[in-house]
């Protein structure tokens, strides 16, 4: 039994872990890979060969999967986009206010559209269908909005709130729906009482992260991060179960306790690593194992409501979207409402919950997967296509420099001359004790509060110049929360530098950087000089890019006669060769002309 069971498992794992390349091989990345997993899963199935079987340990990593993937959209969910105030015209919609209104809609439309299958005698349970029908897959319409590269805009915040706001109060409604189904209508209550350790666990954590002998854990063999991670997983997990709710909505509530506390990339990474390299593709295979795709084709009711069904999901995402008629063209109106009509993870935890409760057969589960798979390959292809192309247009680098002093004002000068746009922030104490003519933006103190007000926080890269190193520090802290793409901060503290690096500062002190400076000149000349005297032919590109994740080097067709001097990749320097790969996140060194270094940057942005 054992045997049958590693073998099962090994068997599980390898088309896992070959299925990414078969997608790479043939060109199929427009086909996201977990609805790849599902596939491979049906020809392995049921539906297919009937390779695998149910099997004890298979069932217990594909739990734990489905787990962690809840916690993971848990993660995904960015609260901040709640919290930001970005300018906009006067006639512009308020983010907020429109996803609020979008999503009420939607919920409504559900709704009617579930007791019109009622009528036609194919559900009988108008409320679960509703939720079925509202849900939106966060993990699929975060990397198409990424792609597009509307996360920074005001149409991306809209896309993202509706998202987020159905991903999280779906949970919630799905969680109360099986609980008053399974006659634990009463313990509804005690839904306070996981809210509340949410948020004590949340301040307790918070406050136990700021201790510094605490981040010597979070490394080497020890990695107290990702063990508390998933002590924290299974204590809610275990809690929603006490409690009578359902253990996916323990994990999702764990997952937002880490997205609250605004986490390293690194330790993100992390997570994503060990979910999507081992337990959820476990997962999405047995998905796809249990399926019997050919019952659906003997069952006439089935046969007329998978259309039906479909149709239906986006009607109730279509028509609530046309609100934003009134600020955004017909292509990019009717495509966002196709985009959000992606769903995958939430529909199958409602489906999985509903099956458990006896609300529905294998029949019909396997047709609402089915249809939400359908939706999956459908609706990014569309979007892709039909949301209009703006033509390509160099963006121009926005800088903030805190602290005005004669170096932060020259190299404020010599970015603007580099067209960058340059906002140098300083006290008006500071203004009495400089004669300079540099257009200063001054502010009573250079605190979060009043640097925010100024939009010193809206930029690409910020530099804190001030003469006090906890300041800096304390300011940079908030703008890495930010998710500016590069914070550099002073410090004279030659002790924290290597700390504050692994943070992920750029740190930089006076009397260090002149000293760096003269040991270059003296050990390699040549080089610095190409770096300070050519600094258009050298360039950091981010990889921002989800279409170039995984992808080989040698497989860029756009890199022209540049080359890729060095890659940085969470902390790491990683000296490229031929087969080396490309990762989202990645920043690469790049060295060429002018206009190629612009074009690399354009692609991958």
């Amino acid at each position: 039994m054992e045997n049958q069971s590693l073998t099962s498992l090994m068997f599980v794992v390898g088309i896992a872990f070959f299925i990414p390349i078969i997608l790479q091989r043939f060109k199929l990345t427009f086909v996201p890979v977990v609805i790849a997993e599902i596939i491979a899963g049906l020809i392995i199935g049921e539906s297919g060969f009937n390779i695998i079987s149910e099997d004890p340990l298979l069932e217990l990593l594909s739990l734990l999967g489905f787990i962690f993937l809840m916690f993971i959209s848990g993660l995904e969910i960015d609260f901040s986009a709640f919290q930001k105030n970005n300018k906009k015209a006067k006639d512009s919609p308020s983010p907020v206010m429109i996803a609020l209104g979008i999503f009420a809609l939607i919920m409504t439309i559900s709704f009617g559209l579930s007791y019109i299958l009622v009528g036609l005698d194919l559900i009988k349970e108008p409320f679960l269908m509703t939720l079925i029908i509202s849900t939106v897959s966060l993990g699929i319409v975060v990397p198409v909005i990424k792609e597009k590269n509307l996360t920074e805009g005001l149409l991306g915040q809209i896309i993202l709130l509706i998202t987020v706001i159905a991903d999280f109060s779906t949970m919630i409604f799905l969680t109360v729906y099986a609980m008053f189904r399974d006659e634990e209508g009463q313990r509804v209550f005690l839904l306070f009482v996981l809210f509340l350790a949410v948020f004590l666990a949340y301040r307790v954590i918070h406050r136990y992260f700021q201790f510094e002998w605490f981040d010597n854990l979070l490394k080497g063999t020890v990695q107290l991060g990702t063990r508390g991670v998933f002590a924290l997983i299974l204590f809610f997990v275990a809690l929603s179960e006490t409690i009578g709710a359902e253990n996916i909505l323990g994990a999702f509530l764990a997952g937002t306790i880490i997205s609250f506390l605004s986490p390293k990339k690194e330790f993100i990474h992390q997570l994503d690593s060990f979910g999507f390299g081992f337990l959820i593709p476990i997962f999405f295979v047995m998905v796809g194992v249990q399926l019997n795709i050919w019952e659906l084709f003997v069952d006439s009711k089935i046969l007329l409501l998978m259309p039906l069904l479909l149709v239906f999901m986006y009607i109730a995402k279509i028509i609530p979207t046309l609100i934003l008629k009134k600020w955004y063209s017909w292509k990019e109106t009717l495509s966002i409402g196709i985009l959000v009509t992606s769903k995958l993870s939430l529909v199958i935890a409602a489906s999985s919950i509903a099956l458990e409760l006896g609300v529905i057969n294998d029949v019909l589960n396997g047709a609402i997967i089915l249809v939400s798979i359908l939706t999956c390959l459908i609706s990014p292809i569309t979007f892709s296509k039909m949301f209009p192309v703006t033509k390509s247009k160099t963006k121009k680098l926005k800088i903030s420099i805190v602290g005005a002093t004669q170096a932060t004002m020259l190299v404020a000068r010599d970015k603007m001359e580099e067209k960058s746009i340059v906002r140098l922030y300083s006290t008006k104490i500071q203004k009495e004790e400089s004669e300079h003519s540099f257009p200063i933006i001054y502010v009573d103190e250079l605190s979060i509060e009043y640097l925010e007000k100024k939009d010193a926080f809206r930029a690409d890269k910020i530099v804190f110049a001030t003469d006090e190193d906890s300041t800096n520090i304390s300011l940079g802290q908030h703008a890495l929360k930010q998710s500016i793409d590069t914070v550099v901060i002073k410090v004279e503290n030659q002790a924290l530098h290597q700390r504050l690096t692994e943070e992920g500062f750029a740190v930089y002190s006076t009397l260090y950087s002149t000293r760096t400076f003269l040991k270059a000149l003296i050990d390699n000349p040549g080089l610095l000089q190409l770096i300070t005297k050519h600094n258009n032919t050298i360039k950091e590109i981010v990889v921002n890019h989800a279409n170039y994740d995984q992808t080989p080097l040698t497989e860029l067709p756009f890199l022209g006669e540049s080359l890729i001097l060095q890659i940085y990749r969470y902390g790491q320097v990683i000296i490229p060769h031929g087969d080396t790969t490309l990762h989202e996140g990645d920043k690469l060194l790049a060295s060429g002309r002018e206009e190629d270094l612009r074009e690399i940057e354009l692609a991958l942005s």
